[in-house]
């Protein structure tokens, strides 16, 4: 799927951003915003973009901060990775957009923001559609050790906590990209255009410094965004999601396996459907779009609702 099926690529100031975005679908459609993960863009949903369009739903697809085009509007903000700011940044491209209630979905960290802006914020969101289920972070538990098989998958975080870390990020950003999306979709084949088409998104000058941040900041390692701070003291208390939401896990997710979201129940508190795909890894949206779109479209009959 190419750049076009996404939509019109527009940009729009919103809070701390200049966010670039696409969007597809009538002006006055059901909001749905998508949000991608790392090391991934907004092509992962080239496939669930127009299926939803056709459905007539408004799709909004942002490049998160410090992926692609979107940028920083003052070189003095922080360049945070941390779940308030990923969180705040869903809610001022709401408000930029005039949108005043939406569907949110996304993996990674786009899952983290859909679920963090959710529970902060559930009058503006209508339902959410979150892969790995509950993905605020608990950062007070963070220094406590996972099984080692989840530790193993976990490399990644540890080579960003060093500078060597930081410097092979910068020097191998794409190599090293690539090689997550292998190991974390271990039976999705992607093809050389596929990977090309999201590889520019990690040229963007504040890449390194937004994806090292977010990894430090989750394990308690690194101080946060002030303007964040008040935000991050609410994600603290583990907030509930009182959202009707549909969460899913995929089997072959060479990250964060299947069984992890088990102990997931107690956080939401509105209704929620669990399901678990197989033959997908940790891409779902790209790896399984007709999947992903129609449990959208099982979310956006509730804009019309009060």
């Amino acid at each position: 799927m190419t750049e076009a099926a996404l939509g019109t690529l527009r940009r729009t100031r919103a809070g701390v951003l200049d966010v670039a975005f696409h969007e597809s679908g009538p002006a006055d459609g059901a909001p749905v915003l998508l949000l991608h993960g790392f090391p991934y863009d907004v092509h992962a949903y080239a496939g669930v973009a127009p299926l939803l369009a056709a459905e007539g739903c408004r799709v909004v697809v942002p490049y998160l901060r410090g992926f692609g085009p979107t940028q920083f509007v003052d070189a003095a903000t922080p360049r945070s990775g941390e779940q308030a700011a990923l969180a705040s940044d869903v809610l001022a491209l709401l408000d930029a957009l005039v949108i005043p209630r939406a569907v949110l979905a996304g993996y990674d960290w786009g899952g983290t923001a859909a679920c963090a802006a959710a529970a902060l914020w559930p009058e503006r969101c209508a339902g959410l559609l979150s892969f790995n289920s509950y993905k605020v972070q608990n950062i007070a538990a963070a220094q406590t050790p996972a099984a080692p098989e989840d530790e193993f998958r976990y490399w990644y975080q540890w080579y960003f906590q060093g500078e060597r870390g930081r410097a092979g990020l910068a020097a191998n950003r794409r190599a090293l990209c690539k090689l997550l999306w292998r190991l974390w979709s271990p039976s999705w084949r992607f093809d050389e255009a596929t990977w090309e088409a999201s590889a520019p998104a990690f040229d963007n000058p504040d890449f390194v410094d937004v994806v090292i941040h977010s990894y430090r900041h989750r394990y308690g390692l690194v101080d946060g965004d002030p303007a964040c701070a008040e935000l991050q003291s609410r994600l603290a208390q583990m907030p509930h999601i009182t959202v009707p939401s549909i969460t899913f896990d995929g089997a072959d997710d060479g990250v964060m396996p299947a069984a992890g979201s088990a102990d997931q129940d107690h956080h939401f508190l509105g209704p929620r459907s669990h399901r678990v795909l197989p033959g997908v890894g940790h891409n779902m949206p790209q790896e399984a779009p007709r999947v992903f779109a129609d449990a959208v479209l099982e979310l956006t009959p509730l804009l019309s609702r009060p």
